[in-house]
């Protein structure tokens, strides 16, 4: 039988260690809360710091900062993923700093023609619109198709009149109208008026122009990944082109161990279904979503496509480009944002 009025210094000392060391030591619950995570960006391109105004890199670095916060607080009270991610990416496609929502690129005949793209990890359901030209949020339609029909994907007049069916805000194209994308529509077509009256015919890549696509990937306190996309995609496209951002696969795709968005041109994204198969080499390969996303920017893409932002179940993060920029953002757990532009 132990003594126990023996054992009372020995306890004692114990307890005078335990408070010294006390300040030293990291005691983890077994019930602590599982990592939150929230990743986002703002398109690829050339990016160089020169060319920036201080008040224009603090413009986007803010917006970029209130996207991430927004998205946090959702997930630090215990909100989904992907509440995080269409929560997110509205703030961006609120603003005129992006090619999303408003601050979309116009299109060859002048009008602005918007996608979008979530999915769910967990469940590997998905929702796009591509196409529309009235739906304010084209992030809210994409998750109201994704949860509100047997679809993937809706387009043009029926993906708008689907979003006004269910409550969504509708507004008039005008909307969409910045003077700064019209400028650049404007400059794009001398371009190519010049370009044509030379060679006699058109550019090889008229569509590769304007990246400015927007995204959002989150991991939430059950565990959960989800990513989403919006882009008003490139300047001058023709003929109802769409790109990447709404197709499943190709810039947008979630399962329950990855997730990932791009922003590039979007033809290359669709010919190498980018995001699928960075899930995938990490998922076959069994490599780290960071190291399968490097492989696809850096050894399948062409130098100057794009990049994606990607992150892991245990929060993990990776925001490779092979541009000479790349509008980037993540917050972990601590709720300590870090905003990126420019290359390495």
């Amino acid at each position: 039988m132990i003594n126990s009025r023996a054992m009372r210094p020995l306890a004692l000392i114990l307890t005078c260690m335990a408070l010294v060391l006390a300040p030293f030591c990291r005691f983890v619950s077994a019930e602590e809360e599982p990592a939150i995570a929230l990743v986002i960006h703002g398109g690829a391109g050339t990016m160089r710091k020169a060319d920036f105004t201080p008040e224009r890199e603090t413009a986007y670095r803010a917006k970029l900062e209130e996207s991430l916060q927004t998205g946090y607080r959702i997930l630090a009270a215990g909100g989904t993923s992907l509440d995080a991610i269409e929560a997110t990416i509205r703030i961006m496609e609120d603003s005129e700093l992006f090619n999303a929502g408003k601050g979309a690129v116009f299109t060859a005949a002048g009008k602005n023609e918007l996608d979008a793209s979530i999915m769910d990890g967990a469940t590997l359901q998905a929702g796009a619109v591509a196409g529309v030209t009235t739906i304010r949020n084209p992030i809210a339609a994409a998750r109201a198709v994704m949860e509100q029909t047997e679809h993937v994907m809706l387009v043009s007049r029926g993906a708008e009149e689907f979003a006004g069916s269910v409550g969504l805000e509708i507004v008039d194209p005008e909307y969409f109208f910045t003077q700064r994308r019209w400028d650049s529509l404007q400059k794009r077509k001398q371009q190519e008026r010049q370009e044509q009256s030379q060679s006699g015919a058109l550019p090889e890549d008229p569509y590769a122009r304007a990246m400015g696509t927007v995204g959002a990937l989150a991991l939430d306190k059950q565990g959960n990944l989800a990513a989403g996309t919006s882009t008003g995609g490139t300047t001058n496209k023709r003929f109802g082109r769409v790109g990447d951002a709404p197709i499943i696969g190709a810039g947008t795709y979630a399962n329950n161990s990855c997730a990932v968005s791009a922003t590039g041109t979007g033809e290359y994204f669709i010919r190498h279904a980018v995001a699928h198969d960075i899930c995938a080499r990490a998922d076959y390969l069994d490599q780290s979503v960071g190291k399968a996303a490097r492989t696809v920017i850096f050894e399948i893409l062409e130098e100057g496509i794009g990049g994606v932002i990607t992150l892991d179940g245990d929060g993990n993060v990776a925001m490779p480009f092979n541009t000479e920029g790349m509008y980037r953002g993540y917050v972990l757990g601590d709720g300590k944002t870090v905003v990126e532009i420019y290359g390495n």
